[in-house]
C-alpha cells in the first residue's frame, strides 16, 4: 500500500514519515540550521545586487540630463562606490554560498549515515519471522539505494527548497518595488509556467515511482545470481541469465528515459517563459522610459529578477520531483523503521539459564498466522540435561523448526518451551542464546582469519581454548597445513575453504561458547562418516554436561543417541534407542534398510 493511500484512510501520513526518519539528524540539526540560514543570506545578497546595478545605470543615464552637473573626478568616484558595493555584495554571497554548501553536505551526509545506522540496528532487532517478511535483497535496496535518494531529497530540503522560495519572493518582493505599474507580467506568466511545470510532475512521478518498485527484482536478479553463479555455470545457463538480467535492466532503462524525457521540457519551457517575459519587459518598459515613468536602471532589474524568478521556479518543480521520486523511498525506509520485531524481551527477563534441560509442551507452529497448515503440530517432548538427541526425518518434517523454537527465532504457535525449566519467552533474549550454541544448516563463515572466525564463539578464547575446540571438532589437521595456520584468511563466505572444512570450523566455534544447549542441523552432510565419529567422539567426552541435539539424514550420526526421535509431517512419530527404533518403527527402518544396502551410504 502506497504512503498516498495509507494517508487517504488516516493511517499514516506524510508528517509521521518525516517525524520519525527526521530523528535521524540528531547531532547535524545545528548544521542543517546554519545551511537554511547562510542561504537565505546568500539569496539575500544576490536579490540586491540587480537593485545596486539599477541605482548606478541610473546615474549614468543620467548624466546628460541639463540639472545634472558632476565632474570627472565625481563620476569616477560614484562608480567606485557602487562597484566596491557590487563587489562586497558578490563577495558576500559567495561566502555564504559556499559556506551553505559545505554545512549542507555535512548535514546530508550525517543523516544518511545515521539513518543508515538506525536502518541496520532496526533489522539486527528482528526476528526470523520479521527477516522472512522482507527478502534480503530489498533490504539491501532500502539500505542503499533508496537511502541514497533521501539524502540527496535531504540535501535539496535544506538548499534549493530554501532557496527557491526565497528567492521567489526576494525577486517578486524587489520587481514590484522596482516597477509595480509592470507586475502584472509576472502576475499572468508565473501561473501559466506553474501549471506547465505541475502537468510535467504529475507525468513523471508515476514512471519513477515504477522504477523504484523493479530494482527489488533487479537486486534479486543480482544477488541470487552471484550466490549461485557455480549452479550457473554447471548448467551452462549465462547466456540464459544474461537475458533475464538486460531485460529487466531494460524495462529500467525505458522507464528512466521516459520520465527523463518530461522533465528535460522543463528546461525549454522555462526558457520560452524567460523569454517573453523579456519581450513584454523591454516592450512595455520602453514606452515606459519614454514617458519618463520608469527608468533605464529599473528595466534592466526588472530583467534579472523576471529571470531570478522563472529560475526558481524550475528549481522549484526539481525539487517537489525529487521529493515525489523519493516518496517510495521513504516509505519502504520507513516500513523497516516500524516494523516490531515480533520477539522482544520481557519486562523482567530470566537473566540466568539452571541447566540444558528441554520440553516442548504441546508444542504448534505456523509460519503464518493465517497459514492453513501448521509445520509443527502438538510435539510433546522431555529432554534430561546432558542427553544427546538425535533426530532424523524426511526432507520437510521440520526438524530445523523444531530446534529453531528452542533458541526462540521463532516463538510457539500454540504450546510452550521450557528450558531449565524455565519458558524461553521470559529469558532475556541475549542470555539464552549464549546458553544455546547452534551450528546452522546453512554454515556461514565472515571474512577475517579462522582465529577471529572462531573468536564469534568466545571473544576471549585464549589459543589454547581455540586449537582444543579444533581438535574436537576434527578441523586441527587442515588448519595446521595452512601456511598461516590460524591467521590464514577466510574470504567472505568462506569461499576458500571446502564444505566439510567450512563445517567442522563451524562446529569449532559452537563448542567455543561452552554452551549448556548444543544443536547441530545436520552440520556434519559435508563430512564422512569416519570424522563424523570422531566429532560426536569428542563432544561426548569434551562436552559431558552439555544437551546435545544433532539432525542429520545419516542413520549413523544418530544411532549412538541416548534417543533418537524420528519426525514426519511436522509430528514425532516415534522416539526410541536405535535398537528400539528398528523393531518399533517403519520410517526408521526404511531409513536405515536403504542406507545399509552395499553401496550405500554408512
Amino acid at each position: 500500500m502506497t504512503i498516498a493511500k495509507e494517508t487517504k484512510k488516516g493511517r499514516v501520513g506524510y508528517w509521521q514519515i518525516a517525524k520519525l526518519l527526521g530523528k535521524s539528524v540528531r547531532e547535524y540539526k545545528l548544521s542543517s540550521i546554519l545551511s537554511i540560514v547562510f542561504i537565505a543570506l546568500e539569496t539575500l545578497f544576490e536579490c540586491l545586487i540587480p537593485y545596486v546595478m539599477s541605482l548606478l545605470i541610473n546615474d549614468l543615464t543620467n548624466l546628460d540630463r541639463p540639472d545634472v552637473v558632476i565632474n570627472e573626478e565625481q563620476l569616477m568616484a560614484r562608480v567606485l562606490t557602487y562597484g566596491g558595493i557590487l563587489l562586497a555584495m558578490a563577495i558576500c554571497s559567495f561566502a555564504f554560498g559556499m559556506a551553505a554548501g559545505k554545512i549542507s553536505a555535512k548535514a546530508s551526509v550525517g543523516f544518511a549515515t545515521n539513518l543508515r545506522k538506525d536502518l541496520f540496528y532496526k533489522v539486527s532487532s528482528f526476528s526470523f519471522h520479521n527477516i522472512d517478511k522482507f527478502s534480503v535483497s530489498s533490504l539491501v535496496t532500502r539500505q542503499t539505494t533508496d537511502i541514497t535518494y533521501i539524502q540527496m531529497c535531504y540535501m535539496m530540503l535544506i538548499r534549493i527548497a530554501m532557496r527557491s522560495p526565497l528567492m521567489l519572493i526576494f525577486s517578486v518582493v524587489m520587481a514590484c518595488v522596482m516597477a509595480p505599474s509592470m507586475a502584472w507580467i509576472y502576475a499572468i506568466l508565473i501561473p501559466i509556467l506553474a501549471v506547465g511545470f505541475g502537468v510535467l510532475i504529475v507525468k513523471a512521478v508515476p514512471i519513477f515511482n515504477r522504477v523504484f518498485d523493479k530494482y527489488d527484482e533487479l537486486n534479486e536478479s543480482v544477488e541470487e545470481n552471484v550466490r549461485g553463479i557455480r549452479v550457473v555455470k554447471t548448467y551452462t545457463r549465462e547466456e540464459f541469465e544474461k537475458k533475464k538480467f538486460f531485460k529487466a535492466s531494460d524495462d529500467m532503462e525505458k522507464q528512466f528515459i521516459k520520465g527523463e524525457r518530461l522533465l528535460a521540457l522543463s528546461n525549454p519551457l522555462l526558457v520560452f517563459f524567460m523569454y517573453i517575459s523579456m519581450l513584454f519587459i523591454i516592450w512595455f518598459g520602453t514606452y515606459m522610459v519614454l514617458d519618463g515613468r520608469v527608468e533605464i536602471g529599473q528595466i534592466s532589474a526588472l530583467i534579472t529578477y523576471g529571470a531570478q524568478i522563472l529560475s526558481s521556479l524550475m528549481m522549484l518543480s526539481m525539487v517537489f520531483v525529487m521529493i515525489s521520486m523519493s516518496t517510495a523511498c521513504l516509505r519502504r525506509v520507513y516500513e523497516v523503521l516500524v516494523e516490531k520485531p515480533t520477539i522482544a524481551n520481557p519486562e523482567n527477563p530470566v537473566m540466568d539459564v539452571p541447566d540444558g534441560s528441554i520440553v516442548f509442551d504441546h508444542v504448534s507452529f505456523k509460519y503464518r498466522k493465517h497459514a492453513e497448515k501448521f509445520a509443527l503440530s502438538d510435539v510433546n517432548l522431555t529432554i534430561r540435561p546432558g542427553e544427546t538427541v538425535g533426530i532424523i526425518g524426511g526432507t520437510g518434517s521440520s526438524k530445523s523448526t523444531l530446534v529453531n523454537l528452542i533458541s526462540r527465532f521463532y516463538d510457539t504457535t500454540e504450546g510452550s518451551v521450557k528450558v531449565g525449566g524455565i519458558d524461553v519467552r521470559e529469558y532475556d533474549i541475549r542470555t539464552l542464546r549464549e546458553n544455546v550454541s547452534m551450528v546452522l544448516q546453512k554454515n556461514v563463515l565472515f571474512s577475517g582469519t579462522i582465529k577471529e572466525n572462531l573468536r564469534w564463539g568466545n571473544p576471549k578464547a585464549t589459543d589454547e581454548q581455540i586449537v582444543e575446540a579444533c581438535r574436537i571438532a576434527q578441523a586441527d589437521t587442515f588448519v595446521e597445513s595452512f601456511p598461516k595456520k590460524y591467521d590464514s584468511e577466510i574470504l567472505q563466505g568462506g569461499t576458500n575453504v571446502s564444505g566439510g572444512q567450512k563445517q567442522r570450523l563451524c562446529i569449532a566455534r559452537a563448542i567455543l561458547k561452552n554452551p549448556k544447549i548444543l544443536i547441530m542441523d545436520d552440520s556434519t552432510s559435508a563430512v564422512d562418516t569416519k570424522t563424523d565419529a570422531f566429532i560426536r567422539e569428542g563432544l561426548r567426552h569434551s562436552l559431558p554436561g552439555t544437551t546435545k541435539i544433532i539432525i542429520a539424514q545419516r542413520v549413523s550420526s544418530v544411532q549412538d543417541a541416548d534417543v533418537i526421535l524420528v519426525m514426519d509431517d511436522g509430528r514425532i512419530t516415534n522416539m526410541g534407542t536405535h535398537e528400539e527404533l528398528l523393531r518399533s518403527s517403519p520410517i526408521y527402518q526404511e531409513i536405515y534398510n536403504l542406507q545399509n544396502r552395499v553401496g550405500g551410504a554408512q
